[in-house]
C-alpha cells in the first residue's frame, strides 16, 4: 500500500487564532468600508490575505537571526546571503531592500522613463503601480489559454511570443525599458512559466538587445511546476532547474517574503556591472547602504536560510499538494476555480460564481467580502478594483478575469483549515443567486487602490 502524504515537518509552537460571529464580522467589515485589508488581524479567523511574509520560518532560519551581524557596512550577514544568491541563482550582483516592491522602485528608477513600454505576463499590482507612476506602460503578453479558467493549460504563466515580438518590432529600442517575466505568475493565477518559454523569451530579447528580468517571488514553485509538468525535467532537482531558468534572466528582483519563507526582505540581483552601478545610488537614496539596503542583518542571515529550504523538493511538494488540496476541495463543491490549481494560491472566478452582480460593482471584491461574512476568512481580489483606472482617461479598467485569491501562507495551516475554507466556500457558492448587488466606491487613491480604497454596499 502506498504511504499517504505527511508534511514534511513538525509543529513547535502554534498561535491562537480568534473565532467570531456573523453579526460581529458583519459590523466589522461594514466599519473597515467593505475593505479586507481594513480589518485588524484579531478580526479575521484564517487569514489568505496573501502568502506574503505570512508563513512560519524553521528553527534554522530562527538560529540564524540570532547570529545576524548589525554592522552598517560591510556585514558577514550581507556576504552570506550574496553567497546563497551567487549558489542557487548564479548571479554576481545582488542589492538587498526592504522587500519586493522596494526593489522594483530602486531597479525601475534605474531602468524605465516616461513614455517607455515594458511588456511582460500578466504584471502585478506593485510592478504595473511602478511602471505608470513613472508614466510608462505595461503591455500583457500572456497566453490566451490563461483567460480561460477551464483550459487546463500546464503553463498557463506564458509569455505569447507574437504578441512579445509585436511589442518589439513596432516600438524603437530605447523606449522598451525590459522584458519583465513573472515566476509563477501571479495575476494569471499562480501560473508556472515553461522552461522552453523562457528560452525563447531570452532569443527574442537577444534579437532586439532588450533585458530580461524575472520577477522571482516564486521561482522555487515554478521550478517545481518545470519538473513536474514538462518533458526532460522529471529527473532534475529543483536547483538544477533554477539554475537553467536564470540562465535565461540578465536580472531579477525578488520579494523575498513568498518563497525564500521570510516575514520581511527582497533584493534585486545582475549580470550587468554598470546596471548595478547605475540601481546602487537608488539603493542608497531610498534603502539604506548597500550591504544592508534597509535590512538587520538577522534578516539577511534568515533570509539566505530560506533560499535553500525554499528550493528544496520535500518543501516544495508539501506546499503545493496543499494549495491543490484547497483547490479540488472547492471542485467537488462546485465551486469554478482556475485551472489548473496554481503554487500559492487558489483563484476563484468570481465572474461567474456571481454573473448576476454588474461588472460595475465589483463582483470579485463582493464575494470576499461574503465569504469574510460567512466564515472570517479574508482572501483579496484579483480584478477591476486592482486592476485601477486607466491613467490617460480615469476611467475603470475592468480586466478578463475576476478573481477572489485565497492565499496560502506558508507551513501555516493545516487541512483541516483548508476543508473549513472549501465548505465555507461552498456555502457562499451556493446561496450566489441571493446575490445581485455588489459594492460601489466612496473613496479612492490614484494610483494602488485596493490596498487602501473604502466602499459601500449597494
Amino acid at each position: 500500500m502506498e504511504l499517504p502524504f505527511a508534511e514534511p515537518f513538525r509543529i513547535k509552537m502554534v498561535e491562537s487564532i480568534r473565532c467570531s460571529t456573523r453579526q460581529q464580522r458583519e459590523q466589522w467589515i461594514k466599519e473597515a468600508g467593505y475593505n479586507l485589508f481594513n480589518l485588524r488581524s484579531d478580526q479575521v479567523f484564517i487569514d489568505l490575505l496573501t502568502d506574503s511574509g505570512t508563513g512560519a520560518m524553521s528553527d534554522k532560519q530562527w538560529s540564524e537571526m540570532m547570529i545576524g551581524d548589525e554592522s552598517y557596512a560591510g556585514a558577514s550577514s550581507y556576504f552570506k546571503l550574496k553567497s546563497a544568491i551567487k549558489d542557487i541563482l548564479g548571479f554576481d550582483y545582488f542589492l538587498p531592500t526592504h522587500q519586493g516592491r522596494a526593489a522594483e522602485n530602486v531597479l525601475f528608477s534605474a531602468l524605465v522613463k516616461e513614455g517607455d513600454v515594458v511588456p511582460g505576463n500578466s504584471h502585478f499590482d506593485t510592478t504595473k503601480g511602478h511602471i505608470e507612476f513613472r508614466k510608462a506602460e505595461a503591455i500583457d503578453c500572456t497566453i490566451d489559454e490563461a483567460f480561460d479558467t477551464t483550459i487546463n493549460h500546464p503553463f498557463k504563466g506564458n509569455i505569447d511570443l507574437n504578441k512579445l515580438e509585436n511589442v518589439l518590432k513596432n516600438h524603437p529600442r530605447e523606449k522598451v525599458s525590459m522584458i519583465i517575466v513573472t515566476v509563477t505568475c501571479n495575476s494569471s493565477g499562480g501560473q508556472p512559466v515553461s522552461m522552453a518559454n523562457l528560452k525563447a523569451v531570452k532569443q527574442l530579447a537577444e534579437k532586439y538587445n532588450v533585458p530580461v528580468i524575472f520577477d522571482s517571488a516564486r521561482f522555487a514553485e515554478n521550478a517545481y511546476f518545470i519538473k513536474t509538468r514538462e518533458e526532460g525535467y522529471q529527473h532534475k532537482s529543483i536547483r538544477e532547474i533554477v539554475a537553467e531558468m536564470y540562465t535565461y534572466a540578465d536580472g531579477m528582483t525578488m520579494s523575498a517574503k513568498k518563497d525564500a519563507i521570510v516575514n520581511i526582505g527582497g533584493f534585486i540581483a545582475l549580470r550587468d556591472a554598470e546596471l548595478f552601478r547605475n540601481a546602487s545610488v537608488f539603493s542608497i537614496m531610498f534603502e539604506g547602504f548597500l550591504t544592508y539596503g534597509g535590512l538587520a542583518g538577522r534578516d539577511l542571515n534568515a533570509l539566505a536560510q530560506g533560499l535553500y529550504e525554499g528550493t528544496e523538493y520535500e518543501y516544495l511538494h508539501y506546499r503545493i499538494s496543499q494549495v491543490a488540496f484547497l483547490g479540488q476541495k472547492l471542485t467537488e463543491f462546485g465551486v469554478p476555480v482556475q485551472l489548473p490549481y496554481g503554487g500559492h494560491a487558489i483563484f476563484v472566478d468570481a465572474g461567474k460564481v456571481l454573473s448576476n452582480v454588474p461588472r460595475e460593482q465589483f463582483r470579485a471584491q463582493t464575494l470576499a467580502v461574503e465569504l469574510y461574512i460567512e466564515a472570517g476568512i479574508r482572501g483579496v481580489e484579483i480584478g477591476a478594483i486592482l486592476a485601477d483606472r486607466d491613467p490617460v482617461t480615469r476611467e475603470n479598467r475592468y480586466p478578463e478575469l475576476e478573481l477572489l485569491r485565497l492565499a496560502i501562507p506558508r507551513r501555516t495551516y493545516t487541512n483541516n483549515h483548508m476543508n473549513y475554507v472549501a465548505v465555507a466556500m461552498a456555502n457562499v457558492y451556493n446561496r450566489r443567486q441571493q446575490i445581485s448587488t455588489g459594492l460601489a466606491i466612496e473613496e479612492e487613491a490614484p494610483i494602488l487602490r485596493h490596498f487602501t480604497v473604502k466602499l459601500r454596499k449597494i
